[in-house]
């Protein structure tokens, strides 16, 4: 048979080209250009397509929160000017009035309407003739910023950039308005502050917005670039003029992108420049949620394209076995596809030209297709950086644990001051620390133990049938391995640890993680480097 095969081809090859077209050819050509067709609409047309109107929408929608936020700065910012004009009205006799009745006029203003965090009067001489709340203490004193003596120069009203007061040290920004008695002259302004960094209007009106529960945040910048509002106090005040975004703040524009923040974030932005006081809005999505919904769409959309596929392959199997007998074991094969475990057919050699070949094609695309949706599987549950399982594995490992009652200790790890060997080596050097320390993690753990990436520089080590004592025994393996490795920046690396125990501790996956992230702040307060098990709950209620 093999000796007289080559013989056979070339028998064929010399009987007329349309003697080859078969209709077998046919039914391969049908399910080559279906497969064809169904890769290009879904992985071209339905992803990019998808794609542009998501982020499209998120844009719009930000865009949309930023103009309403702006809107509502822009209606505050003119009342409380015009609070602050009707009491300069009202203090335009203050020569005449008293102390008690000047501090009430404050006390009232100041409490109607919990726009300003504390309010003064300074006349005309640059004196402080009184102040609410009493606590700031500077009445009857000279002003001394630069921000008060220019309010009292311009005669005019006023609202100052983001400074730091000289006696209290705040974060604050300053309205002012100025004070004319009945004949004209001028007596002085009154001004009111907002605490940047304490509880102030704009944290009682934005505080609680809901885009933070959809991965979106939002900011408010000054007219020099400084940060106004953040749901993170620390950045309050700090320069992020470079930001390009807030580069055209600045310049008086308005609109929406996709742009990259001063830490190498994608985001998508809308921005919306405050009239009133020359203010900017910011409202920001991670474009990593864009692509989370993406990748539900495409899942959304394969689920609802397999039954036509199987409709098309059961139309495949009717015709071929209408052909010859061949074809019925390749039929009851494919109708098998998807619907219970099968192995591939041996490459068994037919003498039927047609068979032969469609069988070879089927065997071919379906190791394929396996071997694409093994890897599918193993990309979706593995972390891409350091091949360490990803943060979606974990809960569902911990989850099975727990409903199997499997004890076991949870290990938090967050390397220490990870943002500086960023900024300093280079993030490229950063990638390679994390994938040095991921190395170390898998080395001192049992191959029974999961190693996560949690996020970012932070990594989680599940320890089965490990108590707390044992599982601190590997933490600090850990630690100090990485201490005294020889890694990817040629200095001293760090980590600071948190641990806690299902059940010990909690019965929740996520208490468990809370806890042990507690305990690993409470190393990085303690120095860093160092290895913190959590509390217990009855600890916790002492």
């Amino acid at each position: 048979m093999e000796g007289s095969y080559p013989v056979s081809l070339l028998r064929k090859k010399k009987q007329p080209i349309w003697k080859q077209i078969s209709l077998t050819s046919l039914l391969i050509g049908l399910v080559s250009l279906s497969v064809l067709i169904t890769l290009t609409i879904l992985l071209v047309a339905s992803y990019q397509s998808n794609k542009k109107t998501l982020i499209d929408t998120t844009l719009t929608l930000n865009y949309t929160s930023a103009i309403k936020m702006s809107q509502t700065i822009d209606s505050l910012f003119k009342s409380m000017r015009s609070s602050l004009h009707y009491s300069a009205s009202v203090l335009s006799n203050m020569n005449s009035m008293n102390t008690d009745e000047i501090y009430s006029n404050l006390e009232l203003i100041r409490h109607s309407s919990n726009q300003f965090n504390s309010i003064v009067v300074v006349d005309e001489t640059g004196i402080v003739r009184n102040m609410s709340p009493k606590s700031v203490g500077t009445v009857g004193q000279y002003i001394r910023t630069e921000e008060a003596k220019t309010a009292l120069t311009l005669k005019k009203p006023y609202l100052s950039k983001p400074y730091i007061t000289t006696k209290t040290k705040r974060l604050i920004v300053f309205m002012s308005e100025p004070i004319y008695d009945k004949e004209g002259r001028y007596r002085g302004y009154i001004g009111g502050t907002i605490y940047l960094q304490e509880k102030n209007i704009l944290s009682m009106i934005f505080g609680n917005n809901p885009t933070d529960k959809i991965g979106s945040y939002f900011y408010i910048v000054g007219s020099n670039g400084h940060v106004l509002y953040h749901h993170d106090k620390n950045r309050l005040g700090k320069n992020i003029s470079a930001n390009q975004v807030v580069r055209k703040l600045m310049q008086g524009q308005s609109g929406h992108e996709q742009m990259v923040n001063l830490q190498g974030k994608a985001l998508l932005a809308g921005y919306v420049k405050v009239p009133e006081n020359g203010w900017g809005v910011i409202v920001a999505s991670p474009i990593s949620v864009v692509y989370e919904q993406l990748n539900d769409y495409i899942k959304t959309v394969l689920f609802y394209t397999l039954p036509p596929f199987i409709l098309l392959m059961l139309i495949v199997i009717g015709l071929a076995r209408g052909l010859a007998r061949p074809f019925v074991t390749l039929a009851d094969f494919m109708t098998k596809i998807g619907k219970e475990k099968v192995e591939l057919p041996k490459g068994k050699r037919h003498w039927n030209r047609e068979a032969d070949l469609l069988t070879e094609a089927v065997r071919y695309a379906v190791a394929d297709i396996k071997k694409q949706t093994e890897q599918l599987t193993l990309d979706a549950m593995t972390d891409p950086l350091t091949g360490l399982t990803n943060r979606r594995a974990l809960q569902a490992i911990m989850h099975r644990w727990i409903e199997e009652q499997i004890s076991f200790s949870i290990i938090i790890m967050d390397i220490d001051k990870f943002k500086s060997i960023n900024d300093t080596f280079g993030h490229q050097a950063g990638d390679e620390v994390l994938k040095h320390f991921a190395k170390i993690i898998t080395s001192c753990v049992r191959p029974g133990d999961v190693c996560c990436r949690f996020g970012g520089e932070e990594f989680i080590s599940l320890i089965s049938y490990a108590s707390i004592e044992e599982a601190h025994l590997v933490a600090e393996r850990i630690r100090l391995m990485l201490e005294k490795s020889v890694n990817p920046i040629g200095q001293t690396i760090t980590v600071s640890q948190g641990i806690a125990h299902y059940s010990s501790h909690s019965d929740s996956a996520e208490e468990l993680i809370h806890l042990a992230d507690q305990a690993l702040y409470k190393a990085k307060e303690s120095g860093r480097n160092q290895t913190v098990i959590a509390e217990f709950a009855e600890e916790l209620s002492h």
